[in-house]
């Protein structure tokens, strides 16, 4: 505990005026930078991040703001001491003293006589408590009645430590000033002892923190926001991983259609998630058998990101199962799912290209809505094939969609994607790096390999959206 503070004590002297000038600057300086750099952060307010970040520096220019007024205080010394313990000090009016929204205001000074039951109230006090300065200074018994009712025991609490047990005051409280405004203070203060070590009278500094107290709560409560952003923006991700896992065929390596009798196909896929990993959009890839023994291939893209749009994809891409298990073709296939994306409550695009792919002749049938064709790999050469007509699904009530047919031959490569392969607009780019890639995937063991060549071309790009690879080699 910090040493009592004699009656008879001399006054301090005010340090030298040079060093605490150079601090005023430098704090000066310091605080118009950083208000410069809060003045070019500002935005529009709906970002929780930006708020917490405008909220700190509100709180830094305001402790700031309470630095450079110590400092003013530090240099003008401290206010003169009365020669007796029972001398009453009663501050001067002045005739202009500080405004009560000025550095100055927010810090005050008092001292009680325990003697007389006397007080002297430093001018700013009377500031800072909305006290009329012509009326007399309030005693401690009196004080109390500025302060809110839950505080009232805390003041108590501190003042009776102070006068009993010599304990420094260190604590804040709330106070009503006579306009009815609400001010947070914060008093520090000690017992002055006289000659025979009684305790004689309490002086203390009360500062008005309100606004940093303000500044401080709204820093805690931006960051909360952006914590609690930060969780929902976790939660949906987590949601939509766990969609897209529960629909997507959850392959481990290659897939061999048909599983009953001579396999056809050898299948792989890869889902590649976008650069930041956080976007969790509708791409889908998927092969399925169906009954008549033919294999579904398909990917896909619902623009969009997040649980909604994963949801969305789900929604298609069983939609797009059930009508290719029940035996419709690609072509009416897609205008189907166009129909069923034109009439969601909530608007959405989409892109796919399906097949069906007939072991028994080895034809592929195929329609696209708005995607990229599939590529076509024989004897170590690529090439694109010849897309039929189809928009986007959702773009157009009652669009049309072609059909196209292609015969394959053993040891045929399909690869299919999406368009998030490659940063966007660089489609043509894309397929030329593919078809470049003719030459590897011809000396692949298997579709696996092949999809894990694509992946070693394209996984390193920093990929604005998320994408798949389909690959179907044709076995037998």
């Amino acid at each position: 505990m910090p040493s009592h503070v004699s009656a008879d004590r001399s006054s301090a002297q005010p340090p030298g005026r040079g060093p605490v000038d150079a601090l005023i600057s430098q704090a000066r300086r310091l605080k118009g930078e950083v208000d410069a750099v809060r003045r070019d952060a500002q935005g529009d307010g709906s970002d929780p991040q930006g708020r917490w970040e405008r909220a700190l520096y509100d709180l830094a220019l305001h402790q700031l703001n309470d630095l450079d007024e110590h400092l003013a205080q530090l240099r003008e010394g401290p206010p003169p001491v009365p020669a007796a313990v029972g001398a009453v000090r009663v501050a001067p009016v002045p005739p202009a003293g500080p405004s009560p929204t000025s550095l100055l205001s927010r810090v005050g000074s008092a001292e009680w006589n325990l003697l007389t039951d006397e007080a002297s109230w430093s001018g700013e006090l009377y500031e800072i408590l909305g006290r009329d300065p012509t009326a007399p200074p309030l005693t401690l018994d009196e004080l109390p009645s500025l302060v809110f009712d839950a505080d009232r025991p805390g003041l108590t609490s501190m003042v009776t430590n102070c006068l009993v047990d010599a304990k420094p005051i260190d604590g804040e409280f709330r106070i009503v000033r006579p306009d009815g405004a609400v001010r947070t203070v914060h008093m520090m203060g000690e017992p002055v002892l006289d000659a025979d070590g009684s305790t004689a009278s309490m002086w203390a500094v009360l500062r008005d923190v309100s606004e940093l107290r303000r500044s401080q709560l709204a820093v805690r409560e931006t960051r909360d926001s952006l914590q609690h952003h930060q969780h929902l923006a976790q939660t949906e991700r987590r949601l939509a991983v766990e969609l897209q896992e529960a629909v997507l065929p959850p392959w481990r390596g290659s897939l061999r259609l048909p599983r009953r009798g001579r396999q056809a196909l050898d299948l792989a896929a890869r889902y590649l998630p976008s650069a930041t990993g956080s976007l969790i959009g509708g791409d889908w890839y998927d092969a399925l058998e169906l009954s008549d023994g033919d294999t579904l291939l398909s990917v896909g893209d619902l623009t969009g990101h997040g649980p909604s749009v994963t949801s969305g994809m789900a929604m298609l891409l069983g939609a797009l199962r059930g009508m290719a298990m029940a035996g419709t073709r690609p072509g009416p296939l897609m205008a189907f799912l166009n129909q069923l994306l034109d009439s969601t409550v909530q608007p959405a695009l989409g892109s796919a290209v399906c097949g069906r792919y007939d072991p028994a002749t080895r034809t592929l049938q195929w329609a696209q809505a708005g995607h990229p064709a599939p590529l076509l790999f024989r004897n170590g050469a690529g090439r694109v094939l010849d897309p039929p007509d189809g928009v986007l699904l959702g773009a157009t009530s009652a669009a049309c969609y072609g059909q196209a047919e292609e015969t394959l031959v053993v040891g045929d490569l399909l690869l299919l994607h999406t368009d998030g392969l490659v940063p966007r607009g660089s489609r043509a780019a894309a397929v030329h790096r593919l078809l470049d890639l003719a030459p590897r995937l011809a000396g692949a063991r298997g579709a696996q390999d092949c999809v894990r060549t694509v992946v070693e071309e394209f996984g390193e790009i920093e990929r604005e959206d998320d994408a798949c690879v389909l690959v179907a080699r044709v076995a037998s």
